[in-house]
């Protein structure tokens, strides 16, 4: 067994037991403090547009006080002598967790923090890197609107359609956690469970489920731990040379997407995709402009496009487009997969469940059907998409999957929602795979869950306002790529300029800028014209936006081959692309640190994410210079605060680095 599988073992005390892994005390169980608790719960779930309110009345809480084995397993008991509630039982580096009475579906465990213990982890956060201190529900939803109580954005958002969010809400929630002591535990289940760390002196873990698993990891260093995770969970294929090698410009206007296309290529930015969201139609409604949900080529408003899709190719540009796991009720595709029996169904009647998107109705796929599952995979992404000519998509959604519907496989909604987005994943990894191009197409998921590493090769930071605001704005992006690196996702990156406008929150040209900065020293650059379009800026706006645009996608193009060299190391170490500084310098100062991060081991980025801001205070960790990219100029290790005029965002590379004649050769181009 290696490092992060030692086997774990029970040891009897006289008040009580504890859970150790070799040396380390796992858990402390006493009769006074037990670390198990059990209850039945009572859930009240709502849902608008993928944004839920969930509630819990739990009934019969008992505190198992009392321990005694049973064979090689633990038996848990409120009382001396009383009927057991669980059952606990050891396979190596996993604690099996079993109710005895099984409408016993609430559990609660406290694992041993240790003093001034950080903590890292639960998917894909937005708000906080170092998770110490507060509780993290793990349910996959949308992101929110705002996501922060005290601001006019998110109470309007939360009157409409209770979305405002809050911190913790996330498209990509896992619970999965890493410590400063380096422990990392994950809670093997799919149900919705609470990561919470309010109480400096324990971890606590709670479930809503009586059967699931938790598996424990140790490490000597913090760089093992995160590859222990990625092995675990599933590694990523390297990016292929297409996607990393320029900007992917995202526009959505039809045919006049090329006209404006060639304007950008002309002002010298180095293009490698076209991200086309809308090839498949639009549908105006109040929140901005929807995609017609039927996955084809919509040939009315982009004419001709095979034979524009092959002229791209004889430039080296890939087409991309958007998919989702979802039908609209209007469309064609929709009838197909209710003639087949592919659509999960309402409870009360074999009446197909439809979703509210917002002034739409959409079926569900039902991929707990395999034969489903397959359909989509072929007759939907595999001959409409791959076979038609794209080289990508924005695999859209996974987050919706309601709770009050029923699945081909008869399992609970409850228990299914979170898996949901692994399953889509799924679909999109098969199709590539089926025509022989895993390693080449690249979709990109904003929804997520424990395993979806394995099929998914490219995450995005999902709907961001188009703002600097703490809790939505640019400066999540970092949060979220970090917290998920931890978690064995090697790569992320955003919409340049953010998505979601509303409430007369728009785009700044001083926002569009810095967007464009970190999108060029993130592993994919990638545009996106927003919700509402016609309100908002765009790259190509302004001549100034889009000479930065061009400068940026060049600078991006350049750093390809160190890109290369970090997503060879991805695969071969399991490594994310953007890291925390923490993950080099293992120094308690740092361990809290969320507005800068390394790109790979010699590359460190401080962008700028505050509005109007022409410097920033960026922190050089280690013990040995760091070199000014743009100036040459080589600064001690500590914090100092540099100027970052627009073109030349704060960063910095180790002058000992193989690459530094390529950093180098960058000097100029601000």
């Amino acid at each position: 067994m290696g490092a992060g599988l030692l086997s774990l073992n029970f040891a009897l005390e006289d008040d009580g037991f504890v859970l150790q892994l070799e040396d380390r005390v796992i858990l402390r169980s006493t009769a006074d403090k037990p670390a198990f608790q059990v209850a039945r719960g009572n859930a009240d779930v709502r849902m608008i547009r993928g944004n839920f309110s969930i509630g819990d009345t739990p009934q019969d809480h008992h505190s198992l006080s009392f321990a005694r084995m049973d064979g090689a397993d633990l038996v848990l008991s409120a009382q001396d002598g009383s009927q057991p509630h669980l059952r606990l039982r050891i396979a190596e580096n996993r604690l099996e967790v079993r109710t005895v009475d099984t409408r016993f579906d609430r559990v609660w465990i406290d694992l041993a923090a240790q003093p001034g213990e950080h903590v890292w982890g639960g998917g894909e956060q937005m708000s906080y890197l170092d998770l110490s201190g507060r509780r993290f529900p793990i349910w996959t939803s949308e992101p929110g609107v705002g996501r922060d109580k005290s601001t006019e954005l998110t109470r309007l958002v939360d009157e409409d359609c209770m979305g405002g969010g809050d911190y913790w809400w996330t498209n990509y929630p896992q619970p999965t956690f890493l410590t400063s002591s380096l422990m990392a535990c994950h809670l093997d289940s799919s149900a919705y469970s609470v990561l919470d760390f309010t109480d400096a002196t324990r971890h606590r873990v709670e479930v809503w489920q009586g059967d699931f698993a938790l598996e424990l990891y140790v490490a000597p260093d913090i760089r093992d731990l995160v590859g222990q995770l990625s092995t675990r969970f599933g590694r990523q294929p390297p990016l292929p040379d297409w996607a990393i090698g320029g900007a992917i410009v995202g526009l959505k206007e039809g045919e006049a997407s090329f006209t404006r296309l060639e304007r950008i290529v002309a002002a010298g930015a180095e293009v490698s995709g076209l991200w086309c969201e809308d090839w498949i139609g639009i549908r105006q409604t109040t929140f901005g402009r929807r995609l017609f949900w039927d996955w084809s080529w919509n040939a009315a408003r982009y004419p001709d496009l095979p034979t524009r899709i092959a002229d791209l190719a004889t430039r080296g540009i890939r087409f991309l487009g958007y998919v989702n796991p979802y039908l609209a009720n209007d469309g064609a595709q929709y009838q197909e997969a209710l003639a087949a029996g592919y659509l999960a169904l309402r409870q009360d009647s074999d009446a197909p469940y439809l979703v509210d998107f917002g002034e739409f109705d959409c079926g569900v796929v039902d991929f707990t059907n395999p034969a489903a599952l397959d359909w989509f995979a072929d007759r939907v992404i595999g001959q409409e998409m791959l076979d038609f000519g794209l080289s990508g998509w924005m695999a859209d959604f996974g987050e919706y999957l309601p709770v009050d519907l029923r699945l081909h496989d008869g399992s609970d909604p409850m228990l299914m929602h979170n898996r949901w987005p692994v399953l889509w994943a799924e679909a999109n990894a098969k199709a590539i795979a089926s025509r022989g191009r895993t390693g080449d197409a690249v979709f990109f998921m904003r929804a997520g869950f424990s395993g979806v590493q394995a099929h998914c090769p490219l995450l995005w930071a999902g709907d961001q306002s188009v703002d600097f605001t703490r809790h939505d704005g640019i400066n999540t992006v970092l949060t979220a790529a970090l917290s998920a690196g931890l978690v064995g996702n090697a790569y992320s990156h955003s919409d340049v300029g953010g998505y979601t406008s509303l409430h007369g929150n728009v785009r700044t040209a001083d926002l569009m800028m810095r967007w464009c900065e970190l999108g060029a020293f993130s592993p994919v650059m990638r545009s996106h014209e927003g919700n509402r379009p016609d309100d908002n800026l765009q790259i190509d706006s302004s001549e100034a936006l889009l000479a930065q645009f061009a400068a940026m996608s060049q600078v991006h193009a350049k750093l390809a081959p160190y890109v290369r060299h970090l997503s060879d190391e991805a695969v071969m170490t399991g490594l994310p692309v953007q890291r925390p500084l923490f993950l080099h310098y293992f120094e308690d100062a740092l361990f809290s640190v969320q507005d800068q991060y390394l790109y790979g081991a010699d590359m460190l980025v401080a962008p700028i994410v505050e509005a109007r801001s022409t410097g920033r205070n960026v922190i050089l960790p280690g013990d040995a210079p760091w070199r000014h990219l743009w100036s040459g100029e080589d600064l001690a290790p500590g914090t100092h605060f540099v100027s970052a005029p627009y073109g030349q965002p704060p960063v910095f590379y180790r002058p000992d680095s193989p690459f530094a004649l390529l950093f180098a050769s960058l000097e100029t181009q601000g």
